[in-house]
C-alpha cells in the first residue's frame, strides 16, 4: 500500500476535497482485506511485544475525526492482537473543572505513553485548535488570560504542538497521526442507523446531528491543523473513512511499517547475566 496516498506533506497546502473519503486503493471488497487485516493484527502484536521487552521507544497513536467516522470500531479491529499490559486507549472530551485550571496540553500530557507502551489518543490536543476555533465561546471559558485571546492564538498554539511533539520524538515517543476522513453523506447514513437501530441508540447524540451545521467550519479548521502541523517528525495521515474495513486496513498498515521501521530487538543479556542464567538452569535442572 502506497502511504503517500495519505500523507500530509510536511509545508505542503492541503484540501480535503482532493481526497476521496470512498478511496480502497486496489481493494475491491471487505471479504478481500480480511486475511490481510488479520496478518497486520498478528504483525502488530508480535512488534508490541518487542517494543515492551526493548523499553526505549513508546508510541503515540492520535485519532480524529468528525462523529461516526469509526474511531471507536477502528481501535478495536486494528487493536485486537495486542497484550492490553502494554496498551493504554484515553478518550477526551470536554475538559473538566480540574483541567481547565491547566494548560491545554496539560491533560494529554500526563496521559504519554510510557516507554515500551503504545499510547491511543482517541481525540487529543488538537481538540483545542479545531472545536475550540468552530466554537471561539469555549475560548472563554478556559480562564485565558487576555493577552493570549488574540488574532495570533492558533499560529501561536500550532507552534507550541509543533514543538510538544518535537520535544516527545526527541525523547523516544513515536507518534502517529490519522486523521478518519468521512463524507458528510455517509456521517448522515450511520447517525441514521444509530437512530433505527436500538442496540446503537446509546452512541446517539442529538448534538452530533447540531454539530453537522459546522461541517464546513470544521473542515477549514482541519486544512488549517494539517497545512501546518504535520511536520517531519510528526506527520499527519488523512485516511479514507466511507469503507471502515479499508480504514482499518490502511491505519494497520501505516503502524507495521512504523514499528518495523524502529527495529525493535529484544533486549540481550551481558555475559555476566548470561553467567547467571546459566546458574539458575543448572540449580532447577538438580532440583529433586
Amino acid at each position: 500500500m502506497n502511504h503517500d496516498n495519505f500523507l500530509v506533506q510536511p509545508g505542503s497546502k492541503i484540501s480535503l476535497k482532493k481526497y476521496d473519503p470512498k478511496f480502497s486503493d486496489n481493494f475491491s471488497n471487505k471479504a478481500e482485506s480480511v486475511g490481510i487485516l488479520e496478518t497486520y493484527v498478528q504483525k502488530l502484536g508480535k512488534y508490541q511485544d518487542v517494543l515492551y521487552a526493548q523499553n526505549t521507544y513508546a508510541l503515540l497513536i492520535i485519532f480524529q475525526a468528525m462523529d461516526a467516522a469509526g474511531k471507536d470500531s477502528t481501535i478495536k479491529y486494528v487493536m485486537s492482537g495486542v497484550n492490553p499490559q502494554g496498551c493504554q486507549v484515553f478518550s477526551f472530551k470536554s475538559p473538566s473543572a480540574e483541567e481547565l485550571d491547566h494548560d491545554y496540553l496539560w491533560r494529554t500530557a500526563k496521559s504519554l505513553p510510557e516507554r515500551g507502551r503504545i499510547g491511543i489518543f482517541n481525540r487529543s490536543y488538537y481538540e483545542e485548535v479545531l472545536v475550540a476555533r468552530v466554537h471561539p465561546e469555549i475560548l472563554q471559558n478556559q480562564q485565558l488570560p487576555k493577552s493570549a485571546l488574540n488574532n495570533n492564538i492558533w499560529q501561536q498554539r500550532f507552534t507550541e504542538i509543533n514543538n510538544f511533539e518535537k520535544y516527545l520524538v526527541a525523547n523516544g515517543i513515536v507518534i502517529l497521526k490519522f486523521f478518519l476522513h468521512v463524507s458528510k453523506e455517509e456521517q448522515k447514513k450511520r447517525f441514521l442507523e444509530r437512530i433505527d437501530l436500538p442496540e446503537k441508540n446509546w452512541k446517539f447524540s442529538v448534538s452530533d446531528v447540531q454539530e453537522r451545521q459546522y461541517w464546513n467550519d470544521y473542515m477549514n479548521a482541519y486544512e488549517d491543523v494539517f497545512n501546518h502541523t504535520s511536520t517531519s517528525w510528526a506527520p499527519w495521515y488523512i485516511i479514507p473513512a466511507d469503507r471502515k474495513w479499508f480504514t482499518r486496513l490502511a491505519i494497520a498498515d501505516i503502524i507495521c511499517t512504523k514499528l518495523q521501521q524502529l527495529n525493535l530487538k529484544y533486549p540481550t543479556l551481558n555475559p555476566e547475566h548470561q553467567k547467571h542464567l546459566l546458574q539458575a538452569k543448572l540449580m532447577l535442572e538438580q532440583e529433586d
